[in-house]
């Protein structure tokens, strides 16, 4: 059996966890903070793991915030704060779980942490990657543990300075879509922008949209807020002239998978991942690339220049991805 350490932060480990899943041939058993998502297979077991970055008490009656808990161990760590009964509760999760139901690898999306925990349990270890300058003590600490590294983007596309010198244990899958092999709406809208997700300020986004329709252009916000949030936004992004999204890893895979006219915004994330991944995009020719402090008349510049290109977005490997990952997590198995 193979184990999935999901991370909590966002939607987008659960998502490729969930794209990729219906293509192991091994059974798997998930782990996470996140509650259960819908539409996993009710063969899939998935454990609840207690939160380890809220406030908790000491034995003595002290109230700790875990970011004062020496939770890097001086650098060497990303999160172990000292004495959090939480860290220490998943912890002895993944541990009893790897004995009970004797785990042959545990795929870490991610965390240095557990990628280090699991291979001193005797696990193997296969440590997602993503972009970014990740070349500090802890991610040096994964890599150079893990039996196999995911780099779930094209080969070449984005600079990863830390996986060139352990090439021999990386597999690039392309980028993985949840709607990978779903057809296409055809054609496209003429002059339709969709704003996907929030990737603009509120003042930036309502000064966008009506300069965009005083020019002729008909407007989607969706998934900016609660009221917007939409489960398949499928149709939209095959459908719209021009989709303006953020340049994260799942998001890109989308744009692919819909073959769409884009304007990424790369949004603020720890080790600049999305910088990275919207500089290379702009390099390829896949996408259009704004800021977070692009105005709203520089926006509807790049829109209605991105109108007219022709990506190929064939080079960022979506069609096929999760097959690919699936078949590199079943090949650790002893």
């Amino acid at each position: 059996m193979i184990g999935w350490y999901v991370h909590h932060h966002g939607y987008g480990h659960v998502a490729r966890f969930l794209a990729v899943t219906p293509h192991l041939r091994t059974p798997v058993v998930a782990f996470s903070s996140m509650p259960r998502p819908a539409g996993l297979a009710a063969h899939v077991d998935w454990i609840e793991l207690p939160p380890d970055a809220d406030v908790f008490t000491r034995a003595d009656g002290s109230r700790v915030d875990p970011r004062d808990a020496d939770p890097t161990v001086r650098g060497h760590l990303h999160w172990a704060p000292l004495d959090h009964p939480g860290h220490r509760a998943r912890l002895a999760l993944i541990a009893s779980t790897a004995a009970v139901r004797a785990l042959t690898a545990l795929v870490v999306d991610v965390s240095v942490e557990v990628v280090v925990f699991a291979r001193l349990l005797g696990v193997r270890t296969l440590a997602m990657t993503q972009p970014g300058a990740r070349t500090d003590a802890p991610h040096a600490l994964a890599y150079d543990l893990a039996d196999g590294i995911l780099a779930p983007w094209a080969r070449g596309a984005v600079a990863a300075e830390a996986l060139g010198i352990r090439a021999d244990r990386v597999v690039w899958t392309g980028g993985i879509s949840r709607f990978d092999g779903r057809e296409r709406a055809m054609p496209r809208d003429e002059r339709s922008v969709l704003l996907l997700g929030r990737v603009l300020d509120d003042g930036v986004r309502e000064d966008l949209v009506g300069r965009l329709r005083a020019r002729g252009w008909d407007v989607t916000s969706a998934g900016h807020d609660a009221a917007s949030r939409i489960d398949d936004p499928w149709p939209l992004l095959t459908r719209s002239t021009v989709v303006v999204s953020a340049a994260g890893q799942n998001s890109v895979a989308d744009l692919a998978a819909a073959g769409a006219r884009a304007v990424v915004i790369a949004q603020d994330r720890p080790f600049d991942e999305q910088l990275d991944t919207a500089n290379a995009l702009a390099r390829w020719g896949l996408a259009r690339q704004a800021h977070s402090r692009t105005g709203a008349a520089d926006l509807v510049n790049l829109i209605e220049r991105a109108a007219a290109d022709d990506p190929d977005w064939s080079r960022w490997r979506t069609e096929g991805a999760a097959a690919r990952m699936a078949a590199a997590i079943d090949a650790v198995q002893p």
